[in-house]
């Protein structure tokens, strides 16, 4: 889809993998392989170090990177579309055995919860975690908890976890209008009510817990991959914390400075962030352990 093919290969993926393998010649020059290891090391040290800058109140990569430390081996996790799958894919860490799924290309709104629930009832024994925005835990996940509270019991392994983006805040087309269409934040169309998932949850029997600690992520982690029943984690994220790819184009910051000249309301709490993020990227980095 995104590269140009030279010679197609139609087969079982595994058996035309094993039939090509030796045909392959070892190179004796590693120089390729090497480069590659060490900008992988050194964008897992920017990856932590984003993670881990003060927000208001919390950072949404924290979410992801507290989570990757303590990932269960033979979980499975989801992500709904919008800046969820942003910082899923940046800083979730999958060891062997763990699965994912997610709307991919898609970018359907709405399905990290039943994607969720759908793994529980594929696998009852796994746990499952949920990374979903507050659009789309407003969408359908909040009458998915409903499905949850009715049907967890059936379940030998009990832990679904939920974790809310809560920041009150369309973010993901939030950050597209102002990087793609050089257009403020229309609170009109992007602000969202504010509501308490976690109270919700509890009102269904399951564990809620409300979080605005960065500090108490770790500790919320813990305890709801150790619970006995789903829980949802509602975190106040901060709004302002943009979703930069590691190589910005011109256009794209030409734009998002269209679009803090046109008004933006949040322009002064996304420039700091935005500043505070890109400055991790080219802080000296320390060699990581590969292993």
């Amino acid at each position: 889809m995104r590269y140009p093919y030279e010679l197609n290969l139609v087969g079982d993926a595994k058996a035309t993998l094993q039939a090509l393998i030796p045909l392959l010649r070892r190179k004796s020059d590693r120089s390729w392989r090497e480069h590659v290891e060490e900008h992988v090391s050194s964008w897992w040290t920017t990856v932590q170090r984003t993670a881990m800058t003060s927000a208001d109140p919390v950072n949404p990569m924290r979410i992801f990177w507290e989570f990757s430390q303590r990932i269960p081996s033979d979980a499975i996790v989801t992500a709904d579309s919008g800046s969820a799958a942003n910082w899923y894919a940046r800083h979730v860490k999958f060891p062997a055995g763990v699965r994912g799924s997610l709307s991919g290309t898609l970018a359907t709104m709405g399905p990290g919860v039943p994607y969720a629930i759908g793994a529980k009832w594929a696998h009852p024994e796994r746990p499952a975690i949920a990374f979903v925005g507050d659009g789309a835990m407003q969408m359908n996940g909040l009458a998915e908890l409903i499905t949850i509270a009715k049907y967890w019991h059936r379940w030998a392994d009990p832990r679904l976890v939920i974790a809310v983006l809560h920041n009150n805040d369309l973010n993901q087309v939030t950050w597209e209008m102002r990087a793609m269409q050089n257009s403020p934040k229309f609170p009109q169309s992007q602000d969202l009510p504010d509501v308490d998932y976690a109270a919700f949850a509890r009102s269904l029997g399951l564990h809620g817990t409300n979080i605005d600690d960065p500090d108490a992520l770790g500790g919320a982690w813990d305890q709801a991959l150790g619970a006995d029943r789903p829980t949802v984690l509602d975190v106040r994220c901060d709004p302002d914390v943009p979703p930069i790819p590691p190589h910005a184009t011109y256009d794209q910051a030409k734009s998002l400075v269209e679009a803090v000249l046109g008004g933006d309301e949040d322009a002064k709490g996304f420039i700091k962030q935005g500043v505070k993020q890109k400055l991790q990227q080219y802080l000296p980095h320390e060699k990581q352990d590969r292993s």
